[in-house]
This record gives C-alpha cells, structure tokens and sequence, in this order.
C-alpha cells in the first residue's frame, strides 16, 4: 500500500514540494480546494486513506476533544528557520514509520517526534 498525504493549506509548499521530490504522493489542500473548513480537509484526509499533514494545531481538537476516528494526522511544530531541519525529520519520519503511522497522532519537531493513538 502506497503512502498518500493530504497537505493542509497551513504546510509550507517547501515541504509539499520536498516531499514530492521523494516521490510521496502528496495532494495539497492548497493547490485543490484552497479555504475549505477543517472539517471538510478531515474528511478529504479520510476519502483518499491519506494521512494528514499540517502545521495547525486546531486538528488535536478535533482528534482528541472531537474525538474524530479514523484519521491519521502528522503536525509539525518549527521555527521558521528551520523549514530544512523538519523537512529532513518529516522525510525520514515517514520513511520509517511508514503505513505503522496509521491511526496516529504524531508531533514531529526537529529534535523529536511524538507518536500517540487516535483512539
């Protein structure tokens, strides 16, 4: 199984080009449906089993307060002088989680990533 990601309009493109040019499928919430409500970008992460990448942190609400099932979300937390040092940490993240990030809530930083069950 291929690992898609939902890039939420708060991504940096760095990032979403970063990814594409290690070849993840990426769709961007920017580039296809730009302003649409969390709720709605939820629900596209769920329609294409993509998991969800974004740099607003109003999607733990919805996982954890909400209590949103199915849905898979990567946060990432950085400064903006950073943007390589997370991209490098999302790559490798990714790399070597894999499909295992399913379900997850996970917090990546530079120096560190959290990864917590949706559930």
């Amino acid at each position: 199984m291929s690992l898609r990601i939902l890039a939420d309009e708060s991504v940096d493109y760095r990032i979403v080009k970063a990814l594409r040019n290690k070849d993840f499928k990426v769709i961007s919430v920017v580039e296809e449906n730009p302003g649409i409500p969390d709720k709605d970008v939820i629900d596209q992460a769920k329609e294409n089993n993509a998991l969800l990448l974004t740099e607003d942190s109003d999607f733990g609400e919805w996982v954890f307060v909400h209590k949103v099932k199915n849905i898979s979300v990567i946060f990432l937390r950085y400064k903006t002088d950073e943007i390589d040092n997370i991209s490098d940490s999302l790559v490798r993240t990714l790399i070597d989680y894999g499909i295992s990030l399913s379900g997850k809530f996970v917090v990546i930083t530079v120096n560190k990533i959290r990864i917590r069950e949706t559930l």
